[in-house]
């Protein structure tokens, strides 16, 4: 019988979970693992977390890791990948990580065009501390600090950070991808994979944002989250390459 199903060897997905059920991120990481196990780099990887619900995956992950203050990780990133350039170096963030409290680090590290990749888990909320508005908390959508709905003239615009860092010299890859069907989530992978092979050819900074659900965020049903992430969510974050630098 043909194997149709093989557990990676970078994630210990068997042993933990830690996610609320519905939550995106989960398939996030088995992504990035399969990318790594397919790349056979997983003894010369390193992963700098940020702050959020994803900050359980180094001990998820089965290779080196660390952790970063909220918003740090792009600094700890160039730190590791100008040590060690011939490493993997991705970092993984969440919108309230990378687009709130650490802007400034991530524009200056696409800036300088810093040798590694960024991965930017966009859930629309600050899904750890409790569902509130996030820079990329779409127009009406109802959080705890939005009750009423995100109105631009109290809470401004979304902020399309990834549009905005397509648009500097330093960026060789910029791309978004959504975790909402099959279809959607095997290009995920794909442009995954892609970042990692642009970073490991030298030619600069990469950058893949993951729309993912946040049916406990939302107030949501992990079905209604995945309806709400595509009628929704990807009118103000359309997905699909941004920025393909030429080879």
């Amino acid at each position: 019988m043909d194997q149709v199903f093989k557990q990676t060897t970078s994630a210990a997905l068997k042993s933990r979970y830690d996610y609320c059920a519905g939550c995106g991120h989960g398939i996030a990481v088995r992504l990035v693992a399969e990318v790594i196990d397919e790349l056979g780099l997983r003894g010369q990887t390193v992963g700098i977390l940020g702050v959020g619900c994803y900050s359980t995956n180094p001990v998820t992950f089965n290779f080196d890791c660390q952790f970063a203050l909220h918003g740090r990780a792009p600094a700890m990133a160039t730190a590791v990948k100008r040590l060690l350039p011939d490493r993997l170096v991705f970092t993984m963030q969440g919108d309230g990580d990378l687009a709130a409290i650490g802007t400034t680090e991530i524009v200056h590290a696409a800036t300088r065009g810093e040798r590694f990749t960024v991965l930017m888990l966009n859930n629309a909320n600050f899904g750890e501390t409790g569902g509130h508005m996030a820079p990329t908390t779409v127009i009406g959508q109802r959080t705890p600090s939005t009750p009423n709905g995100r109105d631009p003239e109290i809470h401004g615009y979304p902020t399309r950070i990834t549009e905005m860092l397509a648009l500097l010299d330093g960026a060789k890859y910029v791309a978004r991808v959504a975790l909402d069907k099959p279809a959607n989530i095997m290009r995920a992978k794909a442009a995954i994979k892609k970042a990692f092979e642009i970073q490991l050819s030298g030619q600069g900074f990469t950058m893949v944002e993951v729309l993912t659900a946040c049916p406990s965020g939302w107030r949501l049903t992990p079905v209604e989250s995945l309806k709400w992430m595509s009628e929704v969510q990807m009118k103000t974050y359309p997905i699909g390459e941004l920025k393909v630098a030429a080879s």
